[in-house]
């Protein structure tokens, strides 16, 4: 090894052992020496005999949005609840930032964010309040936190409210108040345990868009058990099933490994819809052809003046040119035709209802 890659190697090691010290910047020295900022190794949580989370073992860098899914009980937040240092793990280690969370447990938690299911609130405080007790809470001095809750306040969108009691505000902004003092005290990474859980539509838009946000600057983990929100926010899934790790990829990654057939979606112009799903489903390796039910599909199909179809088939079977053969041949316009990936909310049944799921990963 020359001296300069040398050089670089050992700073990357000093950068994933305290990477707390260093400048977020750091961790991107020559595209490739990442920040570690989660990890954990064979991490498992007994509640005396009972194993909630077995042998877990995962690492995000810094920049990572992940969305962390499973079924009630499945141990996503007992696993949050570890790696805040609200529990030990039984067996295994967990360190954020490079610093273990049981023997340097205060040293771990500057670095972490923390939004629970439940927010714990004082509601006879005013907003103002409660953040400022929140951050002495966290040792920040008064002058960070007189330099910080303004901005915090207009990052959560909660001018208006600073001097409301907590138990005068709604529930989402309420939640807003959890998220402002997750993110006070600047830290690197971001835990939240489903933060737009009862929530009213307006308030879950605009909560989600506050998150993508913070995603840009913090290493994100999410749960949810609302699976288009995962996949709008996060670049990557995990997914816990029985207390067991049994998915950590792309969500289109996931669904090129798990899915047994080919979908196709079509748009064509110029034919009945019944016309075009006998002609599909007499196409050899077609396994069936439907037409597209969604609402904004179908909506945007009456306004176009089109019909929209899913088609089933073998894969790898060169479905899609057959198809368009076929549809040409008939005279029909052929608007669009592209694969579609397995939703999110395939990928999770896949996983999660499948008695051999925790072999798959």
């Amino acid at each position: 090894m020359n001296p300069v890659d040398a050089g670089f190697r050992f700073i990357e090691e000093v950068l994933v052992l305290r990477s707390g010290f260093v400048d977020a910047g750091a961790g991107q020295i020559r595209g490739k020496y990442q920040v570690q900022m989660i990890k954990l190794e064979h991490m498992s949580k007994y509640f005396g005999a009972y194993p909630a989370v077995i042998d877990v073992t995962f690492e995000m860098l810094k920049g990572d949005i992940v969305g962390f899914l499973g079924p009630n009980g499945a141990g996503k937040t007992t696993t949050m609840r570890v790696l805040t240092g609200f529990t030990p793990p039984t067996e295994g280690t967990a360190t954020v930032a490079g610093y273990d969370i049981v023997s340097h447990s205060l040293d771990a938690r500057r670095h972490i964010g923390y939004l629970p299911e439940t927010v714990p609130l004082y509601l006879d405080m005013t907003v103002t309040d409660y953040l400022r007790y929140m951050g002495r809470l966290r040792g920040m001095n008064t002058t960070w936190v007189s330099d910080r809750l303004p901005k915090v306040i207009e990052m959560v969108k909660m001018g208006d409210y600073r001097d409301t009691l907590v138990g005068k505000l709604s529930k989402g902004y309420r939640q807003r108040t959890g998220i402002a003092q997750a993110i006070l005290h600047e830290p690197d990474v971001l835990i939240m345990d489903e933060p737009t859980i009862g929530i009213d539509p307006v308030q879950v838009v605009e909560t989600r868009q506050l998150i993508r946000e913070l995603g840009q600057e913090h290493t994100l983990l999410l749960s949810s058990h609302i699976l288009p929100e995962v996949s709008m926010i996060c670049k990557r899934v995990l997914v816990i099933h029985e207390g067991r790790i049994v998915a950590d990829d792309t969500p289109t990654r996931l669904s090129d490994r798990l899915q047994h057939t080919e979908r196709i979606e079509l748009a064509i112009r110029g034919a009945p819809a019944r016309d075009v799903i006998s002609l599909l489903r007499d196409i050899p390796n077609v396994i069936d052809a439907r037409t597209d039910v969604r609402a904004e599909t179908a909506i945007r199909s009456e306004r176009d003046g089109r019909t929209t179809l899913l088609v089933d088939a073998k894969p790898n079977t060169l479905a899609s040119e057959r198809i368009a053969a076929a549809v040409v041949g008939k005279g029909w316009g052929l608007v669009s035709l592209h694969p579609l990936p397995m939703s999110l909310e395939e990928i999770f049944l896949e996983l999660t209802t499948d008695e051999d799921a925790g072999t798959k990963n």
